[in-house]
């Protein structure tokens, strides 16, 4: 029998109830007794887990999460050395921390919907590297806006002066093998309004993010939110600029908002239904906004102004490839899947966007407006 048969049999036996804990003598009679075939490895953390339990009692989901092939290496390490106890008490039960250990217990409560991931977030995060990636973001696109905003004497709707648009940062369809510009779209943007909406998801939503899942991990999600923006405006918006790190803060926010509503039981966010609600209409307000200026602009302009199916690209990202990177606390992506079959759908999107770009512009015709 497999790992499986052992869960069926443990279920079974040790708990009829479904209760989803068992009693760690019979437990332990059963893991010492047992003539399945498990490797080395796996006994010690079943041990080491009975052995880190002092009230009497095994999780039985705790015991499937340690048990998955799925755990990183380190996680597992951290169980079979012993160096990882699975204390009882919940976190918000724990006094006398500190300030940072606070917030580090309220990014946990935040992000992540299992109490056994909560507390090993908790007990072994540190800010080696710490989280670096979205500050960054933020401050080069404030720095930016703020010297465009000098430089213009403008701080809302930056898009109706000429020389804003001449930037080399702004993806324009008349320039699009300029191929940094669908990556430096992001640090440009509308005006106040959109700079802020942006920097404060940024760092309320993105920043606890990276916190948890890394820099890699995060940095990916936005930056594939980044590319796929630009990407399905030059397919579905031809004619359009782009301009705003939307597409990143749309993955971003749509991968959590969705890694909520997936696992609502486990969530311990305080109002967290209130918040969602306020979530949803604020991001619908600012995809309406876009809408807005791009069909009914209030000023004159020289050409169109900036799409706003970076937006919906962005949520698409963040509901497909960053939801399974959230999902995935701990575990690798390379043993999953689900992560290749995305990975696999996410490069040939690219792909088919290259080549559009390359030749549907010329096949179809496509009457560009002129360079700013």
């Amino acid at each position: 029998m497999d790992r499986s048969s052992l869960f069926q049999l443990i279920q079974e036996q040790l708990d009829p109830d479904n209760t989803g804990f068992i009693a760690v003598e019979n437990f332990t009679s059963l893991v010492e007794h047992h003539e399945l075939q498990l490797d080395p490895s796996k006994l010690d953390m079943l041990f080491a887990l009975v052995q880190s339990n002092e009230d009497g009692q095994v999780c039985y989901q705790e015991l499937i999460e340690l048990m998955s092939s799925k755990r990183s290496s380190s996680f597992r390490r951290a169980i079979a050395n012993g160096r990882r106890t699975l204390q009882r008490e919940i976190l918000l039960d724990e006094t006398g921390l500190g300030v940072y250990k606070r917030f580090v217990r309220y990014v946990a409560y935040e992000i992540l919907p299992c109490e056994t991931d909560r507390r090993w977030y908790f007990h072994q995060n540190s800010l080696c590297p710490p989280p670096v990636f979205m500050a960054i973001i933020t401050i080069i696109q404030i720095v930016v806006f703020m010297c465009y905003g000098i430089m213009l004497n403008k701080w809302v709707l930056q898009t109706y002066q000429p020389d804003f648009m001449k930037s080399s940062l702004v993806y324009h369809p008349r320039h699009r093998l300029q191929v940094w510009r669908f990556f430096s779209y992001m640090f440009m943007h509308v005006g106040l309004e959109q700079l802020g909406f942006n920097a404060l998801l940024q760092l309320m939503i993105g920043v606890p993010l990276e916190m948890v899942h890394g820099i890699l991990r995060i940095s990916l999600l936005y930056m594939a939110g980044v590319v796929a923006g630009s990407l399905t405006v030059s397919i579905t918006d031809m004619r359009a600029p782009v301009v705003g790190g939307s597409g990143g803060v749309y993955a971003l926010c749509s991968a959590h908002l969705a890694n909520v509503v997936m696992n609502w039981a486990g969530m311990r966010c305080p109002y967290k239904l209130l918040r969602m609600i306020l979530a949803l209409v604020c991001m619908s307000s600012e995809v309406g906004r876009a809408v807005w200026l791009r069909f009914s602009p209030p000023l004159p302009s020289s050409g169109p102004q900036p799409s706003f199916m970076a937006h919906l690209a962005g949520a698409v990202v963040g509901i497909s490839m960053g939801l399974l990177i959230l999902r995935s606390y701990e575990e690798s992506l390379q043993k999953q899947c689900s992560w290749w079959v995305i990975l696999f759908s996410f490069i040939t999107f690219l792909l088919f966007a290259i080549f559009w770009n390359i030749f549907a512009y010329e096949l179809l015709g496509v009457q560009l407006p002129p360079a700013p």
